[in-house]
This record gives structure tokens, sequence and C-alpha cells, in this order.
């Protein structure tokens, strides 16, 4: 439970094997202008030095700064852990390899204290390139996915709202799906974390922003203009490892866009996907198969 005497902002970082970048990322707390805040380090057992570095940052710092260590359990149950150790009235995830750009926090913590009914606030954000990531398949990524809200027409100022009337939209179904940012880019209520349950734990891919799904269905999201973090692209990360495996994300994406969002989502997408997933439908595609089995014999 959150008191008065605990900070407004907790960010909450969840690491694996993040030596090569978290010393990046905890400096770039050290420039914000808000200081109400703790930091929560959840680490997934790492061998690296990633946790030498932590406490390292954690000695020179004069906010309060808690490490939790563990066995793995998968990426979102790190997520989650760390979330729930906060204590603070708005949760900024921060991962290992991004960073938060000046004004970050403040600007954040602003919005939601002055907009209540804004239960997640994110922003515009600029990108770290490596070098491993060069070429023409890089470059036709960010063509495709450096403006997420560029489908929206503005101006947007002081900011552009979404609320549960995307799912509506005829594009809703159309890339990029996500349409809010990566978790690090974003800060939100850990009050309405409650109200509507953790990242889901059975997904690696798609869990940032079935959560926002989830979040929209209860309370608006505002998106600042500027860009107040840096998403790092390289090989190593989640991402760029989840496509190379056999994950399940994609192929409950349409089922729970259908169990969950049906009756908001536009009628051309839900009648594709009542077609697909309603059991009807699929007796009748059962039955129509079974009849053309018969009539080749």
């Amino acid at each position: 439970m959150v008191t008065t005497n605990d900070p407004k902002i907790s960010i909450c970082i969840p690491t694996y094997k993040g030596a090569s970048y978290i010393y990046e990322a905890l400096e770039s707390i050290l420039v914000q202008d808000y200081k109400d805040l703790e930091v929560i380090i959840s680490d997934d057992a790492s061998k690296d030095d990633t946790l030498k570095i932590v406490r390292e940052f954690k000695d020179k710092v004069d906010f309060p700064v808690h490490i939790f260590n563990h066995e793995p359990q998968g990426i979102g149950a790190n997520w989650n852990h760390a979330i729930l150790q906060s204590t603070g009235a708005y949760v900024k995830l921060l991962f290992q390899d991004d960073v938060l750009l000046p004004g970050c926090l403040k600007a954040m913590a602003q919005l939601l204290d002055t907009h209540p009914e804004i239960g997640m606030v994110s922003s515009k954000r600029k990108f770290m390139i490596e070098g491993d990531m060069q070429g023409k398949e890089i470059e036709d990524w960010l063509a495709k996915y450096k403006d997420l809200q560029a489908e929206f027409p503005g101006p947007h100022e002081p900011f552009l709202r979404l609320d549960k009337r995307i799912f509506s939209m005829k594009s809703f179904f159309e890339s990029p799906l996500n349409k809010v940012g990566e978790p690090s880019v974003y800060m939100f209520r850990r009050s309405l974390y409650d109200q509507i349950g953790p990242f889901r734990e059975d997904l690696k891919q798609i869990l940032d922003y079935e959560f926002c799904y989830r979040l929209l269905k209860v309370s608006d999201i505002a998106i600042l203009p500027e860009e107040l973090a840096a998403f790092r692209l390289h090989a190593a990360q989640a991402t760029n490892v989840n496509r190379c495996e056999d994950i399940p994300d994609y192929r409950v994406y349409e089922e729970t866009l259908y169990s969950d969002y049906r009756m908001l989502l536009h009628p051309e997408l839900r009648k594709k996907l009542m077609h697909k997933y309603h059991p009807f439908y699929i007796f009748i595609a059962k039955v129509k198969m079974k009849l053309e089995l018969t009539l080749k014999k």
C-alpha cells in the first residue's frame, strides 16, 4: 500500500546479464531533475557484473535503492517482481539497456499529477543503434516503427490522448500493433496495476502492449510529443532473441482480442475474428471440411 511517506516514483529495473549497459541506464537517473523516487532492481540471477555495478550505484546516491536477486522465471515474472516491490504512486519501468532522457520523470509525473483521468503517460523516443544493428533491415524497421502514433492526425498539444476508442479504428489491427511505446518509455499509476492485474507471464513479445490494452479499457493514456527516453537497438535484446524462437504470443494475440475486446473492435475485425473463433463458425468450418472430403472420395 502506498503511503504519504513513500516516494512518488518507483523506477523499476528488471535485470539479467546487463553489465554491458546497466551503468548507462543508472546514470540516466542521476541527470533527472526529479528526486522524489526510489529504484527497484529485480535481478534474474545474473552471473556477470550487473549486481556489482548496481551496488556501487546504491552506495553513491541519497535515494533508496532496493536490490532483489532471484532465480529466473521468465521476462514477465521479472517485470512483475520489480513492480510488486515498489511503494511509489507511479511506476516507471526502465530496461537495463535503455536510458531516461533529461526531464523525463518530471514531465511524466506532472502530467499524472494534474490529469487524474490519465492512467499512463508515454512519449516519443530516441534510438541508440548499436554497430551490430546497421544496414537496410534496421532502416526499414525504423521507417515503420520510429513513430508509433503516426496514424493519429496532429497536432497533439500538450499531448495525444488515447482512449478505448482506438479499438474501433480500422487501423487498430495493422502494424504497428504497439500504439503506446516500449515499457522504458512509459509511466503508470501503481493503483491501476493493482486494478487490472500484472503483465502476463505466459507471453514474451507482446506482453507490454497487451498490458496497455487492458489499461485502456479503464483509463486514458497520454503521449507526450517530446523524446523523453532512448530505446537501444542491439542484437542481444529480448525482442531480437524472441524472433528466433517459437513463442506463442502471435498465435494467442487474435484469440485475446476476440475473448477480451470483441465488442470494442471495428465491425470488420470483429466479424473476421468471430468467423475464426466463435464455436458456431468453427462447427460450420468442420462440417464443410468433412463434406469436401466426402465429395472427393
